[in-house]
């Protein structure tokens, strides 16, 4: 799996100061995408041992309320078996801690058994999480 980017203080992908991974690839291609880089699973640098190192690190100090992970998009497939390790860990580690996740999918469509998202992994993402936030963006709705 790959990503294009870790945000170290977010206030934009969540309540309070958060640590973001925007991760590679996704299929939506909604109009108006604010990352259309991150459309393409080549985009960016390989996630490896040593970015879950520096995430973990990161989410250390106690000003840091949480977690949250776009992209992209975080659950096609082929990125759920790496982030399910990822939000595993994060949740052993730091359980007071929030995590979000946005996703273009649906959660009573496509995250189901028999959905287009639906790996042997999506279950296990799903328990990590505190606020999945579902569907594709519309740019008719944006409220910035």
């Amino acid at each position: 799996m790959n990503y294009g980017n870790i945000k170290e203080c977010d206030i934009a992908n969540g309540p309070g100061v958060r640590v973001s991974l925007f991760v590679s690839g996704c299929r939506h291609h909604c109009r108006g995408c604010f990352n259309p880089e991150t459309w393409d699973f080549d985009y960016g640098k390989p996630f490896t041992q040593e970015t879950e190192k520096k995430i973990l690190e990161l989410l250390k100090p106690s000003y840091i309320q949480g977690f949250t992970l776009l992209g992209g998009e975080p659950f096609e497939p082929e990125n759920q078996p790496v982030l399910a390790g990822l939000l595993k860990r994060i949740r052993q580690t730091y359980p007071n801690k929030d995590i979000w996740c946005y996703s273009g999918y649906l959660y009573d469509v496509d995250m189901q058994q028999g959905g287009r998202a639906y790996t042997e992994y999506t279950q296990k993402m799903l328990q990590q999480l505190n606020v999945l936030v579902d569907g594709e963006f519309v740019e008719a709705r944006k409220d910035l």
